[in-house]
């Protein structure tokens, strides 16, 4: 799972920095990290079910790549945003240690 996480977030980085697939070798990327993430995740649906799955990768991609835009892209995040972001985390965190759908 930390694979397709770190890939997707990768790939998204890319996929800004396509420039709307104007941009060849990041556009490149961005594909191959998306196909390596779905591939990572597929493996991950064998032993956690697809919507704690999706649920987990798609916070934490939210939080990881937002703190890529504040960082790399100099993206600003206001109080309301940091506070939702607060509250992915908090879900991904309930659903890792108190849900009996995640085998560890």
């Amino acid at each position: 799972m930390g694979l397709a996480i770190a890939l997707e977030v990768v790939g998204t980085t890319f996929l800004q920095k396509s420039e709307q697939f104007t941009k060849p070798i990041p556009t490149a990327i961005m594909a191959a990290c998306y196909l390596g993430a779905f591939y990572f995740l597929s493996h991950a649906l064998k032993s956690i079910p697809i919507g704690i799955a999706y649920a987990i990768w798609s916070g934490l991609g939210i939080v990881l790549i937002s703190t890529v835009g504040y960082v790399v892209f100099r993206q600003r995040l206001d109080l309301a945003a940091v506070i939702g972001l607060g509250f992915i985390v908090a879900g991904v965190v309930i659903v890792n240690i108190f849900s009996s759908s995640v085998t560890h």
